[in-house]
């Protein structure tokens, strides 16, 4: 039973957000899906949290998986990357004192990090795009409130485009420059393939919001499925996803050029995008509706 499920893990090119509709699974992949998820994961998770909030005693609101497992790229032995939003009773914000607004635990593979509400609005306000990769997760643990929902359409309809140009395109930029152009300009003969993920993940997102002016989805590979890319492009960048996924040891080995082309051709256009040129397109004043809503279901 443990190798059939390590098998749907893997295999999780099939198991892809619909970033509209939710995530899709065949009946019988589900129940495997469930099975393998209950075995390895979910009771340490669920565990974990509980910990959490009998210690802190606070309530966790949302709780998700972030991350290479999230992006749908992580290989069999990675920690899981949980992340969570949660709210102190209502009575402990009228306190003089500031609260903790993260909470931050390392429990054996398991890498938790949550914010307050507040902090996550007040983020959510900016455009954060990790925050909004924990909102549009394919990984949900926890979903206690209809106010995430909310979140969601919002986030959909009033995104700064230029605050995710501004993240993803200096993300993929730094990472290029770093780990991969300085080798190849130094005469280096190889560069660490792992890192050529790093590049074109937030690449890829970028290519999304040109082609539909929409948040990408969380999933890289439901993003990459949806967005127009060379075939090479494409081939080479599943080639590599294909490998990690698989667990191999993606170490240094010989530049790809097709993928040295794609950034060359993108990352300088794109590092050029001001992130103050577009303004918000939301009174965000409904983001006090929605923590009043919160505080007040306790």
């Amino acid at each position: 039973m443990l190798f059939v499920c390590t098998f749907v893990l893997v295999n999780c090119t099939r198991l892809v957000l619909s970033h509209s509709q939710g995530i899709r699974i065949a009946p019988l992949l589900l129940l495997l899906y469930n099975r393998a998820m209950t075995t390895i994961t979910d009771g340490m998770i669920t565990d974990a949290l509980i910990r959490i909030m009998r210690e802190k005693g606070v309530r966790i609101l949302y709780a998700c998986e972030a991350g290479s497992r999230a992006w749908e790229f992580a290989s069999q032995d990675i920690d899981y990357d949980i992340r969570f939003i949660y709210a102190w009773p209502k009575r402990e914000y009228l306190r003089i004192d500031q609260l903790q607004d993260t909470i931050d635990r390392i429990e054996g593979d398991l890498d938790i990090s949550g914010w307050d509400i507040y902090k996550a609005l007040r983020l959510f306000r900016k455009s954060n795009p990790p925050l909004l990769e924990w909102l549009f997760s394919s990984v949900i643990y926890a979903e206690k409130t209809p106010q995430i929902a909310r979140l969601r359409e919002i986030a959909r309809q009033s995104y700064s485009s230029s605050a995710v140009f501004y993240h993803y395109s200096r993300m993929a930029f730094r990472n290029y420059r770093q780990y991969i152009k300085n080798k190849i300009e130094a005469g280096e003969t190889e560069v660490p393939l792992k890192k050529y993920l790093y590049v074109v993940r937030p690449m890829v997102a970028l290519l999304y919001v040109e082609q539909y002016k929409m948040l990408p989805p969380t999933s890289f590979l439901e993003t990459l499925r949806q967005v127009e890319i060379d075939t090479d492009i494409r081939k080479a960048i599943l080639e590599l996803v294909g490998k990690k996924q698989a667990g191999c040891e993606l170490g240094m080995g010989p530049s790809i050029p097709v993928l040295n082309a794609f950034a060359d051709e993108n990352l300088y256009r794109w590092m050029e995008n001001d992130p103050e040129k577009d303004g918000s397109r939301q009174d965000f004043r409904v983001l006090d509706d929605i923590v009043i809503a919160v505080l007040d279901e306790e």
